[in-house]
């Protein structure tokens, strides 16, 4: 697994994303790899409960690296909604508990990500947000499952003007669960990852099995219009041009910072 660093401590796995030169942004390889390591932890009779973190002090993911999808065809736009189908899929109808420890930024699909597991973790500094339409990518499942979160209202104005919330902002409308100082992200996480394995196996797979259940038919919806709005998006050659000018731009703006 190139770019994830996994470790298992007691009966809690800890999948640590592993791109930090990228702010941890998954390509497709990442992502797959990342699929494979979440329903191997699910099979192992050994592991009750997960925590998914990111390498380094600056982002927990930056969500999709826009230098794979920045020429994307309208096929290949499919195909990529198609694997965060498969993620989706796989972290919401895990049988044990994930907790994600926050160390840093997230962005847009790890946003998303982030609002399917259980319980979440971040501290002060922690930077959160929906920026897709900054980049000319049409948000599609990402509303859906901020709708299910945070209500359409909040789900609205986050995707249309792709502004980042704050710690406090994420705590107070459930994005986060808990905000703890820097250095006691990990060591929260692994405190409520332990206390979570420990409770009754049974009891606590059907009521995870129950939460997919309740969230299943909307995730498919959510797949099927993406997949028809992002063939439709990509045809007019608009995410490809904001993206290469986003990219472009960012670029420049190191470049005079050195």
């Amino acid at each position: 697994m190139e770019h994830l660093i996994i470790s298992s401590s007691q009966n809690v796995r800890t999948i640590k994303l592993n791109r930090p030169e990228r702010l941890n942004a998954w390509n497709s390889q990442m992502r797959e790899d990342l699929i494979i390591s979440l329903e191997k932890a699910n099979l192992d009779s050994d592991i009750d409960a997960l925590i998914i973190t990111g390498e380094g002090d600056r982002a927990f993911c930056a969500g999709q690296d826009l230098h794979e999808s920045a020429n994307f065809s309208p096929s290949e736009a499919e195909d990529w909604i198609d694997g965060f189908s498969r993620l989706y899929r796989c972290v919401s109808s895990l049988k044990i508990p994930i907790v994600a420890a926050v160390n840093g930024v997230a962005a847009g699909s790890a946003f998303q990500f982030l609002l399917l597991t259980d319980v979440r973790v971040g501290h002060s500094e922690v930077k959160i947000g929906q920026p897709e339409i900054n980049s000319g990518i049409a948000s599609v499942t990402g509303p859906w499952i901020m709708r299910e979160v945070l209500g359409l209202s909040r789900t609205v104005e986050l995707t249309l003007t792709g502004r980042f919330m704050a710690s406090e902002e994420a705590l107070r409308i459930g994005v986060l669960h808990h905000v703890v100082a820097r250095e006691e992200v990990l060591p929260f996480a692994e405190k409520v990852a332990l206390d979570l394995a420990s409770k009754p196996k049974v009891a606590m797979q059907i009521v995870k099995r129950r939460f997919f259940e309740i969230l299943e038919p909307g995730l498919e919806d959510a797949i099927k219009a993406a997949k028809r709005l992002h063939r439709e998006s990509f045809e007019t050659g608009e995410p490809q041009r904001e993206t290469n000018n986003f990219l472009e731009k960012r670029m420049q703006s190191k470049d005079e910072k050195h």
